[in-house]
C-alpha cells in the first residue's frame, strides 16, 4: 500500500501521525463528564509529551480519576475527546488499551496465586505469553524480584504497589498510568516506589500520574497539572508554577499566644500568611530574612514565644492554595482567617 493510501487510512481510524517529534503522545481535547448536576471534569484540554512524567495534581473530588479513566478508556466522556499514541480513544477504546498500562486506585488479586504466576495471567490479557524468567524480570524491575513465589496475600502495601506497577508494564506500554501510586504508604515505601516510578520512565516509558502529595510531584514530574474542581488551573514544570508565584520562602512556626492573622500578613516580607492548627501559622514571604527578622520584632514586642520555627522555599502546596484558596489535601485543609483584603485578591482572587 502507498504511503499516501497508509495516511488516508489512518485518517479514517481517527488517527493522528505520531512518528514526529513535535506529536505529543496524549492529547485531551475539551473534555467533559457530567454526572447529574456535578460537572466533575469541565472541558479540560492539555497535551503529554512523548517520553516525560506528567502529574496530575489535585484533591480528592478535583476530577483526576475520572479524567484518567476517559483517557484509558475506561469510562466515556459526555463531551470532547482523546488521542493516545495517534489513535483516538473514543468511541473505540480496545485498540488504545492494548497500548497503555493502568495502575488503578485498587487492584483485585488471587490471594493465593504466586507473583509470576500473577505476571503471566495478567499478560495473557494481552496475548503476551511471557516466560518464567520473563516474569521474574518484570518482578526484579520494581524491586520485588525476591518474591516471585510469594502469593499476593504476604506481601507488603508497598510491595502491593509495586507489584501493581509491574502489572501495568505486562505489555510493554507506550504510556503508563498510575493512580495515587503511593497513596497509604509510609514515607520510606513512597520513596522506594519514586525511584522504581523514574527506573520506568528511564527506559522509555512515558508515565502519567495522578497525586495530592507535593514532594511526589515535585521530585517526579516534569510537567504538572494543577487541578480542582473538574478544571485546569495551571499547566507547567513544578520550578516555573512556583516561580510565577513570586515567593521566596514558606516559613512556619507556633506562638505562645493566638495573635490576629492581619499582624502576620502586614509584616514586611510577607506576601500572604494563615492559620495552620491551634497557634500555628505559615507565611509566605517574597523576603525570607526581612520576614523573619519582622517576626522576631513582633514577638518581642507582645512578649511572645516563637516556637517550632522552620522554613523551607516555596513549593507546590502554596501554588496550589494561591490559585483556589485552599490547601491541596482534604484531610490537611484548615479554616482561614480572612486576612488584608488587598492581599487576597492578589494571591486568591487574580489566577482563577
Amino acid at each position: 500500500m502507498s504511503a499516501p493510501a497508509d495516511a488516508a487510512s489512518a485518517a479514517a481510524a481517527g488517527a493522528l501521525p505520531s512518528d514526529t517529534p513535535a506529536a505529543p503522545v496524549i492529547a485531551v481535547r475539551e473534555l467533559r463528564k457530567v454526572y447529574g448536576q456535578l460537572v466533575a471534569v469541565d472541558d479540560i484540554s492539555f497535551e503529554v509529551r512523548r517520553g516525560e512524567v506528567f502529574g496530575i495534581l489535585g484533591p480528592n473530588g478535583a476530577g483526576k480519576t475520572t479524567t484518567l479513566e476517559m483517557i484509558e478508556g475506561l469510562r466515556a466522556p459526555d463531551g470532547g475527546g482523546v488521542t493516545v499514541d495517534g489513535l483516538s480513544v473514543w468511541p473505540h477504546p480496545k485498540e488504545v488499551k492494548r497500548r497503555i498500562g493502568v495502575q488503578l486506585q485498587a487492584t483485585a488479586l488471587f490471594e493465593y496465586q504466586k507473583l509470576h504466576e500473577i505476571i503471566y495471567l495478567f499478560g495473557s490479557c494481552y496475548g503476551v505469553h511471557r516466560s518464567r524468567a520473563e516474569c521474574d524480570a518484570l518482578l526484579e524491575r520494581v524491586g520485588i524480584g525476591e518474591k516471585s513465589d510469594a502469593f499476593a496475600n504476604q506481601l507488603s502495601g508497598g510491595q502491593a504497589q509495586r507489584l501493581s506497577i509491574a502489572l501495568a508494564l505486562v505489555n510493554d506500554p507506550v504510556v503508563t498510568f498510575l493512580d495515587e501510586p503511593t497513596t497509604g504508604l509510609d514515607p520510606r515505601a513512597r520513596r522506594v516506589l519514586w525511584d522504581v516510578i523514574r527506573d520506568i520512565n528511564r527506559s522509555g516509558t512515558t508515565v502519567v500520574l495522578t497525586s495530592h502529595y507535593m514532594e511526589e510531584a515535585q521530585r517526579l514530574c516534569d510537567r504538572v497539572a494543577v487541578m480542582d474542581q473538574g478544571r485546569i488551573m495551571a499547566l507547567d514544570t513544578p520550578q516555573a508554577l512556583i516561580s510565577q508565584l513570586g515567593a521566596q520562602a514558606h516559613i512556619t512556626f507556633r506562638l505562645s499566644e493566638q495573635v490576629p492573622l492581619s499582624a502576620l500578613c502586614d509584616l514586611p516580607g510577607a506576601e500572604d500568611c494563615r492559620a495552620r492548627e491551634e497557634q500555628g501559622y505559615a507565611i509566605l514571604a517574597t523576603d525570607a530574612q526581612t520576614a523573619v527578622t519582622s517576626l522576631l520584632d513582633l514577638a518581642a514586642t507582645r512578649d511572645l514565644a516563637v516556637e517550632n520555627l522552620d522554613i523551607s522555599g516555596a513549593n507546590l502546596e502554596d501554588v496550589f492554595l494561591s490559585m483556589t484558596g485552599h490547601k491541596l489535601s482534604d484531610d490537611e485543609r484548615v479554616e482561614v482567617e480572612a486576612a488584608p483584603e488587598k492581599k487576597r485578591r492578589r494571591l486568591f482572587g487574580g489566577r482563577r
